[in-house]
């Protein structure tokens, strides 16, 4: 090889390099990103287990074998609350999460949202 040849391989070996360089930044960005809602959806899984499991325990249900549908547990009723559809809202609002039409079930972590706040003072 002459050495004129061997300065445009090793160009060429440097593009294919820079670009390779470029697609691994990306993607560590992309994983970075993955990682962190992965992160904010264990942490409002829990926190709804948490609400779920207290929620059973306050209204004196029993789950069930199948999931989402609770039984009454002998000898205790249900509790049957006016308002129960906005009081369960105002509840979830202030244990952390939206309920608002724009980011509903995602976890509040800037403070108060005006769009919620809004809806609560309808």
């Amino acid at each position: 090889m002459e050495n004129k040849d061997i300065f445009k391989h090793m160009q060429a070996l440097e593009t294919k390099m820079g670009k390779v360089y470029g697609d691994l930044g990306t993607l560590m960005l992309e994983i970075k990103q993955l990682v962190e809602e992965n992160q904010q959806l264990r942490l409002e899984n829990e926190k709804m287990r948490k609400v779920l499991k207290r929620e059973n325990e306050e209204t004196h249900l029993a789950p069930s074998s199948d999931p989402g549908v609770a039984v009454p547990i002998e000898g205790k009723e249900p509790i049957d609350i006016v308002g129960e559809g906005y009081d369960n809202l105002a509840r979830l609002y202030h244990e952390g999460f939206h309920i608002c039409n724009v980011y509903y079930g995602h976890l509040r972590t800037e403070g108060d949202c005006l769009f919620c706040l809004s809806f609560l003072n309808k």
